[in-house]
């Protein structure tokens, strides 16, 4: 639901009557993401998606169904037929279908605003029970909870929860800045720039981006103390310039917890890199963690295909898809360091 808050919002000010199809649980060999959601807004148009074409099709159909009867259902489908299924045909999904207002659901704006504040928010549902008008009802806390289907006696709850967003944070406004702030915020991040320079790091020219006015090691060094840094956080190092990086991914290497570090740079940059932090008590152990971002070598030629190609080894470093650091110089074109 996260990716279709504002969708919902407009349609919950609107006072009218949408339709909305959730997935709660697989069965089988059915892999789709447990909690995504399809809106049919009262235009029948369409927010969101499934990730099965042939699903969806029929869901549209029971949404606008759900919007115009204002009755809600748990209903089993096959994912090889699209269709309503009672059989176990290997590859089934349960499907909460429900109508979508202000009427349906009074408390949805305090949801959008925890969500859109990077807050801590869980949603539990009821998708099933014998009396009708108990199902859809909504219960909201800030507790943390799994994303999942729980079968009580007497109900089934469907449970969403929504966590802060994983942060990227960028060090150096410009136009790499801006491109990988658009990627990144596509794969679900929430990005942060970085800059000490006011008259480059101007929010205009970095839309939907936090942008701070600091001294990168500074900012950085605030974030951690703040318990701001985790295991998913990803940092990408856009300033070659040394008095900006050195103090910066110092501090960087320092953390006790990193999902991503890179630096961006020529080859003549990096070797000065190298030397600067070995200079400050970097042992090889530790600088042998640097490697190329995937992609990258093989010559990216703007800051939109640079923009892509780090996303990508930063997903793939995320997912343990990533190449070992053994197996990268630190004399190429980018670096990255995955911890």
């Amino acid at each position: 639901m996260r990716d279709i808050v504002d969708d919902l919002l407009r349609v919950w000010h609107s006072g009218r009557t949408g339709g909305m199809a959730t997935v709660v649980r697989n069965i089988g060999a059915s892999a789709l993401p447990i909690g995504a959601a399809m809106l049919v807004t009262p235009n029948g148009g369409v927010s969101g998606t499934l990730g099965a074409s042939r699903l969806e099709e029929t869901l549209y159909e029971a949404a606008q169904e759900a919007a115009r009867t204002g009755v809600r259902e748990l209903r089993r489908y096959s994912l090889i037929t699209g269709m309503e299924s009672g059989a176990d045909d290997g590859s089934l999904v349960d499907v909460f279908i429900e109508p979508f207002s202000c009427r349906d659901f009074p408390e949805f704006p305090a949801v959008a605003a925890d969500i859109q504040a990077h807050r801590r928010v869980t949603v539990f549902t009821v998708v099933w029970n014998q009396d009708p008008d108990v199902i859809g009802q909504h219960l909201i806390t800030d507790r943390k909870h799994a994303t999942e289907l729980v079968a009580l006696p007497e109900s089934d709850l469907f449970v969403a929860s929504y966590s802060p967003p994983p942060r990227m944070i960028i060090f150096g406004a410009n136009a790499f800045a801006a491109t990988l702030s658009v990627q990144a915020r596509m794969i679900g991040y929430r990005v942060s720039i970085c800059d000490s320079r006011p008259e480059f790091a101007d929010p205009a020219n970095f839309p939907g981006a936090e942008v701070v006015v600091d001294w990168p090691h500074r900012y950085l060094n605030t974030l951690a103390a703040a318990g701001e840094i985790d295991s998913t956080t990803g940092i990408v190092v856009l300033a070659n310039e040394p008095r900006f990086e050195i103090p910066l991914l110092t501090v960087a290497l320092r953390l006790p917890e990193l999902g991503y570090l890179a630096a961006l740079g020529s080859p003549a940059d990096q070797a000065r890199r190298l030397d600067d932090l070995r200079a400050g008590g970097f042992d090889d152990d530790t600088l042998s963690r640097l490697h190329v971002p995937a992609g990258l070598e093989q010559g990216a030629r703007s800051p939109a295909e640079t923009a892509v190609f780090v996303a990508a080894d930063f997903l793939s470093t995320r997912d343990g898809l990533g190449q070992t650091a053994s197996r990268h110089s630190y004399g190429a074109h980018s670096v990255g360091l995955a911890i």
